[in-house]
């Protein structure tokens, strides 16, 4: 077992200032590395050391693994930690760390690799019976064989882009008489954003939800899950809210989908921290559809219902330790509840809003987080994603963790720029939401960009929400809209990026 002395974090913002303070409870240096556009930013002033790797553009600095080694190399960094985005999921830099004599804080580039590609993802879990979305085994550029696949899967279905993920190269495809056009997209779209145009079909699943199992995995064969996470409250194909644990898993259900995400993990010889995503049907049959192999934005959420500090298990695990705890000495505790507060225009199709922070007031009390990297007067870069913060609450239980939310937002004082503030706390009243009863299509279902204009919505309002949502909830499963979408209490009050 070797000890680590010095982590460089081979990340910026958020993420990077959650690894140093774990970093530095445990008695390690940490390390920073930051492009020009960052210089200024508090995950390098909160460091023991920094360099600057490169020019603001990503592809010049925070994706240049030679620069990257060659910081660690030369502050005397032992590890490197790779947080989320950017390089977390590339197998040659996972690769390039340990062939330079540096620990990898993370699993191995082969498990990287693995599942990297959907397909072979898909071929490695088959083994171990883990349960599949149906559709190709293998990947598919041909338009002709495709849509004898999709015919025999059986309309509507989805074309996915074999490498990479984020909703890039991904198409739902109705009907026969739109797959040619979608199928030319998707591998369009896919050659453009990972030079790899191959995708596979599957069938796609109505009213889904999007529940994922966090995994951790040690160098001697253990491996756990730390509970479900619900991510249906998406737009673009990305999470905006995030919940633990989720509001329709039975403890049947949950135990069989923990044993499922442990089997993934068994498949590709998993150690660290990795995030099996499932697909749950209307029924509560779930599909595997992914393995992310690397700490998840959303991850607080289950940090606050367990106890635990990932960052500091993936130090340890990496060091060589075993999991210092079996499967059986976990239990939930209470709910939590994450928003994603990103500088976007929920009014303009969640567009970027890239300005300076004006006014930026952080709420406070009991149960409440909030994991940043900004303060008041700094710029939002727009070379980078736009998340400002992760507010996260904890409660007794889901209903006390949302109404600690909705508090939570109201005392977020960000002017400056648009936030999705406003959209976030629309979530927390929508009776769809407090019902438990909605999927990934939550935005699309039920989200009109105007009610973050209305100035108060009374009783009649909400009783018309709530009706739309029966309505909804009741034909059956179908692609109908609902008709009403505007809910909020009768004393809101929605104010342009004060709420």
């Amino acid at each position: 077992m070797t000890k680590i002395k010095k982590i460089l974090v081979a990340n910026r913002g958020e993420i990077a200032l959650r690894v140093m303070r774990s970093a530095h409870e445990m008695g390690i240096q940490t390390v920073a590395v930051y492009s020009e556009a960052d210089r200024n930013a508090l995950h390098v002033r909160y460091a023991g050391e920094a360099i600057c790797i490169g020019p603001p553009a990503s592809s010049e600095s925070y994706l240049k693994i030679e620069k990257i080694i060659a910081a660690a190399k030369e502050t005397g960094a032992d590890a490197i930690h790779p947080g989320y985005g950017f390089l977390s999921e590339n197998e040659d830099f996972a690769q390039a760390v340990e062939d330079n004599g540096l620990i990898f804080i993370g699993p191995s580039a082969k498990a990287i690799e693995l599942m990297g590609s959907k397909l072979a993802a898909k071929a490695a879990v088959a083994k171990f019976n883990v349960p599949l979305v149906p559709g190709t085994a293998e990947p598919i550029t041909n338009i002709d064989d495709a849509k004898k696949i999709a015919a025999e899967v059986r309309y509507p279905i989805l074309i996915k882009a074999s490498a990479g993920g984020g909703g890039k190269g991904m198409r739902v495809v109705e009907d026969e008489a739109s797959f040619t056009e979608q199928m030319e997209r998707a591998v369009s779209e896919a050659k453009s954003a990972f030079g790899d145009g191959s995708v596979f079909i599957e069938k796609y699943i109505t009213k889904p939800r999007h529940i994922e199992f966090q995994i951790f995995g040690d160098k001697h064969g253990n491996v756990v899950h730390l509970f479900e996470r619900e991510c249906s409250i998406q737009r673009r194909h990305q999470k905006v809210v995030e919940e633990a644990p989720s509001s329709v898993l039975t403890p049947e259900k949950r135990k069989a989908m923990g044993e499922a995400a442990i089997n993934v993990a068994k498949a590709c010889g998993y150690y660290g921290a990795g995030t099996v995503e499932f697909i749950l049907d209307q029924n509560l049959d779930f599909y595997f559809l992914e393995m992310n192999t690397r700490l998840q934005v959303e991850h607080p959420v289950t940090e606050e219902v367990t106890g635990l500090d990932l960052v500091k298990l993936q130090i340890r695990i990496a060091e060589g330790e075993k999991i210092p705890f079996r499967q059986e000495d976990l239990k939930i505790n209470g709910h939590a509840v994450e928003i994603r507060v990103y500088a976007e225009d929920p009014a303009n199709n969640f567009l970027p809003d890239i300005g300076t922070l004006e006014t930026y007031k952080r709420p406070q009390g009991h149960g409440i987080r909030v994991d940043d990297g900004f303060e008041q007067g700094m710029a939002i870069p727009f070379y980078y994603d736009p998340m400002i913060a992760k507010l996260i609450c904890h409660a007794e239980n889901r209903e006390a963790a949302i109404e600690k939310m909705i508090r939570a937002i109201r005392e977020y004082e960000i002017t400056g720029l648009e936030t999705t503030l406003g959209f976030c706390r629309f979530v927390m009243e929508h009776p769809a939401f407090r019902s438990g009863d909605f999927d990934t299509r939550f935005v699309e279902n039920y989200f009109k960009p105007s009610v973050l204009q209305s100035e108060d919505f009374g009783h009649e309002e909400m009783l018309a929400a709530v009706l739309a949502t029966t309505i909804f909830n009741g034909n059956g499963g179908s692609n109908t809209k609902a008709e009403t979408t505007t809910v909020a209490p009768a004393q809101s009050k929605w104010r342009k990026n004060r709420l």
